[in-house]
């Protein structure tokens, strides 16, 4: 996992060969006037722009999901938003099925960590980080990119 300031993204370039596009994709719009829905930014980029209520941490948790064929690059828009975390290595109580066609696989294990994310700041969550989101008060808005490994 990794969280940084929007500013800083040009750092991370090198790790994935859509991460560029990415980023450039939110340099070059005006992301706090993204509709809400998913659309796809390129070959391997889908972008999904969310709004809403923010949670508790008991009930986000019930969603607590990683991924194995897609990197999250998650970016608060209108925030704070609290994140919770752990590595999949460590979670052993899984929740359901793994989901091909969603790619998603869910635990009822407890998170090790919580982090919040500042507007203008990202997560990027990989395979192996156990996460869930939108956890916090008021309204929140985000994108999330899923990134095709």
């Amino acid at each position: 996992m990794i969280v940084d300031s929007l500013q800083n993204a040009a750092k991370y370039y090198n790790l994935h060969p859509n991460f560029q596009k990415a980023f450039e994709y939110v340099s070059q719009n005006d992301i706090a006037n993204l509709e809400v829905g998913a659309f796809e930014i390129g070959e391997g980029l889908k972008l999904i722009v969310i709004e809403g209520q923010g949670n508790t941490k008991e009930e986000a948790v019930k969603g607590f999901e990683c991924h194995d064929q897609n990197i999250d690059i998650q970016i608060s828009i209108k925030g704070p938003e609290t994140f919770a975390w752990k590595p999949r290595e460590k979670c052993v109580n899984p929740n359901g099925d793994y989901s091909d066609e969603r790619d998603v696989r869910f635990f009822h294990d407890a998170p090790d960590t919580f982090f919040q994310l500042q507007e203008k700041q990202f997560a990027i969550l990989f395979p192996e980080d156990v996460h869930t989101a939108m956890i916090g008060e008021g309204l929140l808005k985000k994108i999330v990119i899923k990134v095709k490994i």
